[in-house]
């Protein structure tokens, strides 16, 4: 019964449900780089400067970032212990709860203990969705789910930004965000209830427990993937995993509240107006990242998503600045170039490890990275005041980390030609 194959419905509602899952955490994620400025100038009144903006968007953000390398790597392994779906509906749940409760703080002390919370069930949702839709759709299908997978979070971040367009996010109106933000609660408690389980995992575990019954017992993921053979494969896979979260959320990042900045009160939607674009290029982007891997092959795209990203992600903070003609289709192309790594990781990084550890290693390979990601935003948050208060110059000088991708992917096993079948 454990190995019986899903029906193409049963297989749909898991694409749609990990699909949604996503799009919130979408929601989650580009929620802080827009409201992070009202939040700090609501708290911090007349003691709001430049640089003291700019200390608060990394602070909170890196929290956020923290939360989910926690939560990526638990999990993930929650995951592979108790099921893809049980683990996906706790990380809903969490991200939901946790962040609604932000439409309450008094501080900003504690929005930052709260974005920790939040960003524990943002890590958690990745490596279940995408191991669960990985394993429940045939070889054929899987460059196109995906790159659906890899553009639900850019889906989400667009949803957001039209909100906000229409909506403004400013020091005296933040909070209803927070609250919508906590609706999808509602998807965590269904999941829990109606989303079948990954019948890979289900044959998996029934083997764990044949041998278990023998008395034969098995290494822990975390213990079996920190070890050979499977040591190289987990730390190629973090390094991998980390240099687009870092490029991402301590240079990329940066060209919202640089554009809020420019932009100024009397174009209080420009930021949002500017992360729609950005996430525009990002939906596309992060869709044919799988695409372009499946075609050209894993290695190859990889490298050449590196050279870009380090390419544009410069050319927009130094040769150009928001409210200028150029600026928003050129925000368009870097919003595409750089995400085409996310579409690039659903489709790899669970090909790299054994169905009894996918979980746990596309969890740990994934968000290890945010944990130098927040390391870097917060040094970020430190070049602010080297600079002068020059969001540019910041984001600029940490998008070089882009260029390491150029290096490392060439340490990195080729996987274009392997099945998920062990």
């Amino acid at each position: 019964m454990s190995s019986t194959p899903l029906s193409p419905r049963a297989r749909y509602t898991v694409l749609v449900v990990c699909f949604a899952a996503l799009v919130f955490d979408g929601l989650e994620l580009g929620l802080m780089p827009i409201a992070a400025g009202s939040v700090a100038k609501s708290f911090l009144g007349d003691a709001f400067t430049k640089e003291l903006g700019g200390l608060w968007f990394a602070k909170l953000n890196a929290s956020l970032l923290l939360g989910a390398a926690f939560g990526g790597i638990w999990m993930g392994s929650l995951g592979d212990k108790i099921g893809r779906t049980r683990a996906l509906g706790i990380g809903v749940l969490f991200y939901s709860v946790f962040c609604g409760l932000g439409y309450f703080v008094t501080s900003l002390n504690q929005m930052l203990v709260l974005r920790f919370l939040v960003g524990i069930g943002v890590g958690g949702v990745w490596p279940n969705a995408v191991a669960l839709v990985s394993e429940c759709w045939p070889k054929v299908s899987r460059p196109v789910v995906a790159g659906i997978m890899g553009a639900g979070i850019n889906t989400g971040i667009f949803i957001l930004s039209r909100l906000t367009a229409y909506f403004h996010i400013t020091p005296e109106a933040w909070r209803w965000v927070f609250a919508i933000c906590g609706v999808p609660a509602v998807l965590g408690i269904a999941i829990l209830w109606l989303v079948p389980e990954s019948p890979t995992w289900l044959a998996a575990r029934s083997r764990r427990r044949e041998e278990a019954d023998t008395g034969k017992k098995a290494a822990t993921p975390l213990r079996e993937l920190f070890r050979p053979p499977l040591l190289k494969t987990i730390l190629v896979g973090i390094a991998l995993g980390s240099i687009p979260l870092v490029g991402a959320w301590a240079a990329s990042k940066w060209i919202f509240p640089w554009a809020e900045l420019v932009a100024g009160s009397a174009n209080a939607d420009y930021k949002s107006t500017a992360q729609a674009w950005w996430s525009v290029g990002a939906v596309l982007g992060s869709f044919f990242g799988a695409q372009l891997a499946s075609l050209i092959g894993r290695r190859l795209a990889y490298f050449l998503i590196s050279l870009g990203s380090t390419a544009i992600t410069c050319s927009l903070f130094l040769f150009t600045e928001p409210m200028q003609p150029i600026f928003l289709p050129l925000l368009f192309c870097q919003g595409f170039i750089a995400t085409l790594f996310f579409g690039w990781l659903p489709l790899y990084l669970p090909e790299l490890f054994p169905t009894r550890v996918r979980a746990t290693g596309s969890g740990i390979a994934y968000n290890v990275g945010r944990f130098a990601t927040a390391a870097g935003l917060f040094f970020a948050g430190t070049l602010v005041g080297f600079f002068g208060g020059n969001y540019a110059h910041v984001g600029a000088a940490m998008s070089l980390i882009y260029a390491l991708g150029m290096i490392v992917i060439w340490f990195a096993p080729d996987t274009t030609n392997k099945s998920l079948e062990e």
